[in-house]
């Protein structure tokens, strides 16, 4: 899809890392055991498989996403049936083959891990399907919202993993130099497509000129590592498609007539491929609609703000809520990001930046981003339906809440 290769190597990585975390969870997915109020009875929770588990992916991730969800999805017993992007199926092919061949060494069918390739109509299909009891989509908030519905409408379970506008929050008190090194990965990596890259950078007027400068600075030292996505020297490679070239492009126009002033890039690049200058832009109000609006590109705004408090309502007030960072040694303001009146993202960082999720947490976001958990800590639990059982071990039937029928 256009990233370097150690990235695509690392994404390869991340679905080693994932099953050898599914196997160790396999042998840790705990019910409950709870007191009941009746004498001589038991009350537990049983956790079963879903069946068959829907997996449709996004071209950014044309590896890792399947791989969060069919380690765990397999560990808690299901089957799986996935539609990769349909620009990226040659991925999508090379895995399923991996999957298969490692199922059948291990005497199980291949089947068990099945894949289909199409386009729209695929995927409608799908979420249309009965036979679908959890599906899960990853991709843009737009076709989510579509996915969403259809599978509600049959009552299923979706799994939405949608947009994100991601801000990093910049306090009086922050490291600029960390500052910079973070947002240096975190605006231009993968050349702005992870649905975790930083799109909003809110500052404190106290500092903001300082980061502005550093950040232009850090910025003209990629701009000559822009090229082939497989030679040793790139950092940043293409953009993914036509349609991403062209909202870069509508972007930066917004930007410049709502007031906006390019910093930094701002232009493509004539060579073969969907080549762009990442780009800094500053100036714009912190609600202008082409900075609520999430552009799959390595555009970033930079924001002044005149408190930390400020920069947590900026933070808050767009429509997705995937991920968020700040930037600051104070315990206070630590503890005030993390807490009931911070961020309300999915994912809340603090000295590091809004990319580069580990697979041992819940990965997913809230509001617009869809809802959904992936990979760890208790996503196990969308992939598997839970029943309260009570045991009674007695031959008295005594009733709940004290109630007599006699």
């Amino acid at each position: 899809m256009g990233k370097i290769l150690p990235e695509g190597i690392g994404e390869v990585q991340e679905y080693v890392d994932i099953c050898d975390y599914a196997v160790g969870l396999s042998r840790m997915l705990e019910g409950k055991v709870l007191p009941s109020e009746r004498p001589g009875h038991v009350l537990l929770e049983q956790w079963n498989p879903l069946g068959v588990v829907g997996v449709i992916s996004a071209f950014n991730f044309p590896v890792a996403v399947y791989g969060w969800n069919n380690a765990i999805a397999l560990v808690c017993g299901n089957t799986l049936l996935w539609k990769g992007a349909p620009s990226t199926p040659l991925c999508s092919i090379a895995t399923t083959k991996i999957v298969a061949q490692v199922l059948e060494r291990n005497g199980l069918p291949g089947a068990i891990c099945s894949l289909v390739t199409g386009g729209a109509n695929i995927g409608e299909a799908m979420a249309n399907d009965k036979r679908l009891p959890l599906l899960s989509f990853t991709g843009s908030t737009q076709v989510g919202k579509k996915v969403g519905v259809a599978v509600q409408e049959r009552f299923g379970k979706h799994l939405l993993e949608l947009g994100g506008n991601n801000a990093i929050i910049v306090a009086e008190d922050a490291d600029i130099d960390v500052v910079i090194r973070a947002s240096l990965f975190a605006c231009v990596g993968t050349a702005g497509q992870r649905c975790t890259t930083t799109r909003r950078l809110i500052v404190h007027e106290k500092v903001y000129d300082e980061v502005l400068s550093k950040l232009v600075k850090a910025y003209s030292q990629v701009i000559d590592r822009i090229g082939d996505p497989l030679e040793e020297t790139t950092l940043i490679g293409p953009l993914h498609s036509k349609l991403s070239f062209e909202g870069y492009l509508k972007a930066i126009e917004d930007a410049k007539a709502a007031g906006g002033k390019v910093e930094f890039g701002g232009k493509i690049i004539e060579r073969p491929g969907f080549y762009v200058e990442p780009t800094i832009i500053s100036g714009l109000p912190h609600d202008a609609p082409v900075v609520h609006r999430e552009t799959f590109a390595p555009i970033v705004y930079v924001l002044k703000a005149s408190s930390v408090e400020e920069s947590i309502s900026w933070n808050n007030e767009v429509d997705q809520g995937l991920s968020s960072s700040i930037f600051t040694q104070n315990l206070g303001n630590v503890f005030k990001w993390i807490g009931p009146k911070g961020s309300d993202c999915g994912i809340v960082n603090v000295n590091i930046p809004t990319s580069g999720a580990e697979i041992g947490g819940a990965f997913g976001g809230e509001k617009h981003t869809g809802g959904g958990r992936e990979s760890g800590s208790d996503a196990w639990k969308q992939y598997m339906r839970r029943s309260t059982c009570t045991i009674n071990y007695t031959r008295e039937l005594p009733l709940a809440q004290g109630i007599k029928f006699e």
